[in-house]
This record gives structure tokens, sequence and C-alpha cells, in this order.
């Protein structure tokens, strides 16, 4: 087993990403394809880059670490314009893709903090 599948945010991501394809499928042809699209893309690169993350000395994982965040952002926007859209076939779908966003969104945090604490903590 690689050494990120134990991680938490790993597996919110991973999870999130299976979700989006789930809900995807079932927007209509024209949000499948258009906030969809965007919504599938972005929890990819999520996924990928927090195996990069993890796979990167400490030194190197500030600009990587900042750059997941703003994909966290992206993909909670993008949620609100499709709940906004009403691309969700169910509400609960918007609920939960968010608050794995959420999950995600904090983990992500506290990973930056404790990446760059000082030692002393």
């Amino acid at each position: 087993m690689s050494k990120y599948e134990n991680l938490f945010i790993y597996r919110k991501s991973m999870e999130l990403t299976v979700f989006i394809e789930q809900i995807v499928a079932h927007f209509s042809q024209y949000h499948k394809y258009t906030i969809g699209s965007k919504l599938r893309d972005l929890t990819y690169s999520t996924t990928i880059m927090i195996i990069k993350i993890n796979n990167r000395p400490k030194a190197e994982r500030k600009e990587l670490l900042h750059d997941l965040r703003e994909t966290i952002e992206e993909i909670k926007v993008c949620l609100n314009i499709a709940k906004e859209l009403k691309a969700f076939n169910n509400i609960n779908s918007y609920f939960h893709a968010s608050k794995l966003a959420v999950d995600i969104s904090r983990q992500s945090e506290g990973w930056l903090k404790h990446t760059f604490a000082p030692e002393s903590w």
C-alpha cells in the first residue's frame, strides 16, 4: 500500500471524486458537459495533487499546498454554481459533496499549518 492511501485527506478526496462521477452522470446533458466536466477535472486534480504533495520533501510542499487550497475553493464555487443552476437532481447530493469539499479544505489547512509550524510545537 502506498504511503498516501492512509491519509484522511486522500480518502476524502477519492470519496469526493467518485461521488462527483456518480452525480454528474445524472446531470442534464448540458450541465454534464459544462459544470459537470469542470467538477470532474477539479476533483481528479485535487486527488493527484495530494499524492504529489505527499511525495515531496517537506520544504517543497508550500506552493503545492497553496495550489491545493485554491483548487478546493474552485470546487466549492463550482458546487455552488451547480446548485444555483439546479443541476443536482437531489439537493442532498449537493450537501454531501459540499461537506466532503469542506472536509478536504480543513484538512489541507491543517496540513499547511503542520508542515510549516515552528519545530517547538
